[in-house]
């Protein structure tokens, strides 16, 4: 996985041209909690965005590549679009979805099959708007596996179908590796006849930093559940390779907004803390094949969720 790649730059990869390359942008899109980074992993075939049963666990514009062939597919996963609160971080949020929709060939508007909130209607109407709405629009009705009859979803797809003009209906489940197959070959076409954006073997234009950061605050809310507000992020202070990349030293803090939330993390006598750290570390050296020494701290930053000045240290756009 290279970890700094600047941003899409078409010609940028090193050879020839070949004129039947296809790549192109494709945003995944939905209300929070919806299986949107849980697609992503599929896609990419490995894991880069992290997943929680809490809603608004992704807070970042984070881009999978997969290269089949001759064709490139770039996936943005977005933030799920926030209805429900109004402070920066969610000002914030909603600005990356947006920001990204802007710039993509295909949207991917994912659903839970058989299902139609007042939460996806918003984020449907998003893709209404000007300059979007002649976007070709994929719906995913994800989750199959979980209807019990496949009949029930014929009149459902009629109400789908009155609500927009969808470019393909693609029934699925992302954890069935034949349907991401088929998305796949259903997207192609799509994709601009042009050269890729990134090398071949692409992951994510991520670093390991950030990428561990996530995988933090994935254990974090993996091991609290929903005792802590979903108002908490992660700093990587400290970040040193040694022995030619094969050992990591990382110091991060995880940045709550009262004491309170501080308690809930550290746990009775640390233990807590020691396990988000534990797992953390174990899946750290899983994904970058290195051994990692990970050192964590809580601390506390009052309204952090609601200054626009923390929002930027922390890195939101």
């Amino acid at each position: 996985m290279d970890a700094s790649s600047p941003s899409p730059d078409p010609g940028a990869t090193s050879g020839v041209s070949n004129p039947a390359q296809r790549c192109g942008l494709i945003a995944i899109v939905g209300r929070p909690n919806v299986g949107k980074s849980t697609l992503m992993n599929a896609l990419v075939g490995q894991k880069i965005s992290i997943t929680s049963n809490k809603a608004q666990t992704t807070r970042h514009r984070i881009t999978g590549v997969r290269t089949v062939e001759e064709a490139q597919f770039v996936f943005v996963d977005t933030p799920g679009f926030q209805t429900k609160h109004s402070a920066a971080l969610n000002r914030s949020l909603n600005r990356a979805v947006v920001g990204t929709l802007s710039d993509v060939d295909v949207v991917l508007f994912l659903v839970e099959a058989g299902r139609f909130g007042m939460d996806d209607a918003k984020v449907l109407a998003l893709l209404q708007g000007e300059g979007l709405k002649h976007k070709p629009v994929v719906l995913i009705a994800n989750k199959l596996d979980a209807v019990q009859r496949r009949t029930d979803l014929l009149p459902w797809l009629k109400g789908m179908q009155d609500r927009h003009t969808f470019a393909e209906y693609v029934p699925m489940s992302a954890h069935k590796m034949a349907d991401v197959d088929r998305l796949f070959a259903i997207l192609k076409p799509y994709l601009p006849e042009q050269p890729w954006y990134y090398d071949e073997d692409m992951l994510t234009d991520r670093s390991e930093k950030f990428l561990a950061s996530e995988i933090i605050r994935e254990k974090l809310f993996r091991l609290t559940g929903d005792e802590l507000p979903y108002t908490s992020t992660v700093v990587i202070d400290k970040w040193e390779e040694e022995e030619g990349g094969q050992r990591r030293r990382i110091s991060a803090s995880i940045v709550v907004e009262r004491d309170a939330h501080k308690g809930m993390i550290i746990g009775d006598k640390g233990e807590r803390l020691k396990r988000i750290g534990s797992e953390a570390r174990q899946e750290m050296e899983r994904l970058m094949e290195a051994k990692v020494f990970l050192e964590l701290w809580v601390k506390v930053r009052s309204g952090w969720a609601d200054s626009e000045e923390h929002l930027r240290s922390y890195g939101y756009e």
